[in-house]
């Protein structure tokens, strides 16, 4: 079985200045296969770009919903064998023994009749 791993970079927000590419669209484009090339050329394949939502903050309270658009590339596992990977195995591995946590009992009802308040005051002892 192939297994792959995966890289998501950020899209260029801006085109690259470069003789003879005169619009917006080819500066851009240029921007995309640049990049896509750099990346290639370590070994990994494009698969796909996404918008994806991302919540930042606004203020001190607020927050708003952004998109921003993300590349994913792909590449093979160099070690690639028939054994899962350290990462799988390691979520695959029992969960701990959960601690007891000590249960209370109902509570005890006070001992003897509870005193008597009276009137509140300043806290003031007057002299």
């Amino acid at each position: 079985m192939l297994r792959y791993e995966f890289k998501v970079v950020p899209a260029p927000k801006r085109g690259e200045k470069a003789r003879g590419v005169k619009t917006t669209e080819d500066r851009f484009a240029l921007a995309l296969a640049n990049l896509m090339n750099d990346l290639g050329r370590d070994g990994w394949d494009y698969v796909r770009a996404d918008a994806l939502p991302v919540e930042e903050r606004v203020g001190f309270t607020g927050s708003k919903t952004t998109y921003h658009n993300m590349l994913v590339f792909r590449r093979p596992l160099e070690t690639a064998t028939e054994e899962a990977p350290a990462s799988a195995v390691r979520l695959l591995e029992p969960a701990p023994e959960p601690v007891a946590v000590p249960r209370l009992g109902p509570a005890e009802p006070p001992a003897g009749a509870a005193p008597a308040l009276g009137p509140a005051s300043s806290g003031l002892a007057a002299e």
